[in-house]
């Protein structure tokens, strides 16, 4: 999923898709790409904002196109697109978050993307597997996202610390270092509740070796890599390393700017609020890849470029998508936004491939991995963050917590 929270009512969902059919196309050739026409654009958050200026661009170099981008604010993204896909009006090119994909693909509402024009090989692994759902592919991966520890370097030397952790027994002590030699309130902090708690537990269950969702689409959250992951998740909050009264909406940069804070996972947009809100900061933090534990793996965020099934200007939305997408696209769209590029070969000029903190992330992308799209994501990480909420709080064993999610888990998966 994204950096924001998505939200919408499961009932409308479901009460939509029923009265969905599966079309798969508008049943002509539409508009050819060449004649003169109007693009729909849905793109939600800051992307939304910032894809208007760069669709101007775009109409300089195709005179006849006219790209109108409609922004759209996460927090009521499902909901709209429910709707849109319930009425047959979903825009020509919609941005697809990571959780949402499975659920549009299976109303039938989504095009299956050109596998010739666009390449798996291209992008990221995980980015790719975001965008396929039931053996096809229907997103173009847009920009990705992972987690990676940020920590303070300065109360690392008064710490006694001498190199970021790499191991999650070396985070576990780091964390406590951070307390009893460096005055920090918290040595790391991670969210203990609320929607999308699972964001933050997946680095440590991907890097156990965990899965909510295994390949072949069964529910194995109770495996015990993950009931290891969640008692490892859950020891920060019992030591009192991390603080389990931590409310949804909580800007962990301002503690880590006071040092009540010495270490988060965060992505790649706390850079830049780090570097714009406290730059007396800077030379006191750095960030380093994931602690491992069987292996050192975050999770993939991100977003894909969909086009509309029912679209009549499908050969023009392909070639918007292209331009997105390809090297060049994403290179230029990282310099508006430091959104991460999904296309590989982006990394391979300019900051990207010469910032050695920017290769922290490319690094980390490698080994990313996502959850298996699914009609009812949401739901599914609903139930995990529940279990979560109920270790980090002291109710529940992570064993009991996961087989309780697993039981509910198994009704929802297809």
């Amino acid at each position: 999923m994204n950096r924001a929270a998505a939200t919408g009512s499961l009932a409308l969902t479901l009460a939509s898709a029923l009265t969905l059919t599966a079309c798969g196309g508008s049943g002509g050739a539409g508009v050819a790409a060449d004649a003169k026409q109007t693009l729909t654009v849905w793109a939600m958050g800051t992307e939304g904002e910032k894809l208007g200026d760069v669709a101007k661009e775009y109409e300089k170099t195709h005179s006849n196109i006219t790209v109108k981008v409609t922004p759209i604010g996460w927090d009521v993204a499902h909901q709209k697109l429910v709707a849109a896909a319930a009425a047959g009006k979903l825009p020509d090119v919609v941005q697809m978050g990571g959780t949402y994909l499975g659920e549009f693909a299976d109303m039938g509402v989504l095009e299956p993307v050109d596998t010739k024009t666009f390449k798996e090989g291209d992008f990221f692994p995980a980015a790719w597997q975001q965008g396929s759902y039931d053996g096809k592919t229907y997103g173009v991966p847009w920009y990705v996202d992972t987690r990676v520890l940020f920590y303070r370097t300065d109360l690392a030397d008064k710490a006694g610390i001498k190199k970021a952790p790499a191991t999650m027994a070396e985070l576990q002590s780091a964390a406590r270092a951070y307390q009893e030699k460096a005055g920090a309130k918290w040595g790391l902090s991670v969210q203990p509740r609320g929607l999308d708690t699972v964001q933050s537990f997946y680095p440590f269950l991907f890097s156990a070796g965990g899965a909510i969702v295994d390949d072949d689409g069964k529910a194995v959250v109770n495996s015990p890599s993950a009931v290891k992951a969640l008692e490892n998740y859950g020891s920060f909050f019992k030591k009192g390393l991390s603080d389990k009264g931590v409310q949804p909406g909580y800007d962990v940069t301002k503690d880590f700017n006071t040092g009540s804070v010495a270490m988060f996972f965060g992505g790649p947009w706390f850079t830049g609020l780090l570097d714009d809100n406290y730059p007396d900061l800077k030379g006191k933090w750095a960030i380093a890849p994931v602690p491992a534990d069987q292996a050192s793996v975050s999770m993939a965020g991100g977003s894909s470029l969909a086009v509309s099934a029912d679209s009549d200007h499908k050969a023009a939305a392909k070639e918007f998508v292209s331009y997105l997408t390809d090297a060049k696209g994403q290179a230029e769209w990282f310099e508006r936004t430091k959104d991460l590029p999904a296309n590989k070969a982006a990394w391979e000029s300019g900051d990207l491939a010469g910032d050695p903190a920017l290769q922290i992330w490319r690094k980390q992308m490698d080994t990313a991995r996502s959850t298996p799209s699914q009609p009812k994501l949401t739901e599914i990480t609903s139930k995990v963050d529940a279990a979560i909420e109920s270790v980090t709080q002291g109710k529940s064993t992570a064993k009991a917590a996961l087989d309780k999610a697993q039981s509910e888990i198994e009704g929802l998966v297809q």
